[in-house]
């Protein structure tokens, strides 16, 4: 092998290695300084669990601990100090509403405010309503709907005639409200449950007007639901289906019809066989 191709394969190796040193000595620093800024106390102080804690726990300072974010990266509604989470009385204690891993930010929204039992009404948003629907296999889709899961409400009934109209009534399926957040499933607002099951009931998050709507509804009809992707916040661009869109047309109820009396008086005549009768000109 000539030499001058030698020489060059050396020197690419050379560089190569310079390269990954210079990388890691890059890395390194980086997650140095990092390190040294949380140690300093350079940074926002976040209040993060110390150890997993479940559901339903009482939140206590030795499940907590304090550790510095970078500025800026604060997230919302966290708390900074172990005692803003735990100081009072014990009527005055927080309640974890879902479970926490280690590390992960204590949130407002992840626990009961002071002295708050666990509950359905200490989850809902301010101004909203919890009610309740009857479920089915179908209604409910199949059962693989579960808290914190967004649906639409569908109503689908008979739609009655015009008042003095003769036109046979026609299904119509309709939208009551849509993309509402489901609270509970049966008796249970345990969000972390994934195993499809079929329910009776399920109960969903909506405003006093759609609460309305909702009871109403379930009197003229069949209310099923209609589950939405995680991402998808779109409106519903029609709000009502009838059978017109099938091809299906509303038409006028059979008129029976039945044949006039006599008015006047008749004679049976027969020829032969044949037998008919006559009638005559009342006077």
């Amino acid at each position: 092998m000539p030499l001058r191709t030698i020489a060059t394969f050396a020197i690419a190796i050379v560089l190569g290695l310079i390269a990954v040193v210079a990388i890691n000595f890059y890395i390194g620093s980086s997650k140095k300084a990092q390190v040294a800024q949380v140690q300093s106390g350079v940074g926002s102080p976040v209040v993060v669990a110390a150890a997993p804690i479940t559901r339903g726990v009482v939140i206590q300072p030795q499940l907590l601990k304090v550790v510095n974010y970078p500025a800026g990266s604060v997230p919302q509604g966290a708390f900074t100090t172990v005692s803003q989470l735990t100081s009072g009385s014990k009527d005055q204690q927080r309640i974890a509403l879902r479970d926490l891993g280690p590390d992960e930010p204590v949130l407002a929204t992840r626990v009961t405010a002071p002295g708050a039992k666990l509950s359905m009404a200490t989850e809902l948003d301010p101004g909203m309503q919890a009610v309740t629907l009857r479920s089915s296999d179908t209604a409910g889709v199949a059962g693989f709907v579960f808290p914190n899961d967004r649906v639409d409400l569908l109503l689908s009934r008979s739609a009655a005639p015009r008042p003095g109209s003769q036109a046979q009534p026609l299904p119509l399926t309709q939208i009551i409200a849509e993309n509402v957040k489901v609270v509970g499933i049966d008796q249970s607002d345990d969000s972390e449950q994934n195993k499809p099951n079929v329910v009776k009931t399920i109960t969903v998050e909506v405003t006093p007007e759609q609460a309305q709507a909702i009871t109403l509804a379930q009197t003229m009809g069949t209310v099923s639901l209609s589950l939405r992707h995680v991402e998808d916040t779109a409106p519903v661009n029609r709000m009502v289906t009838t059978a017109a869109s099938f091809g299906f047309f509303s038409s006028p109820a059979p008129v029976e019809h039945h044949a006039a009396g006599p008015t006047g008086p008749t004679v049976r005549v027969t020829r032969g066989a044949d037998t008919s009768v006559v009638q005559l000109s009342a006077r």
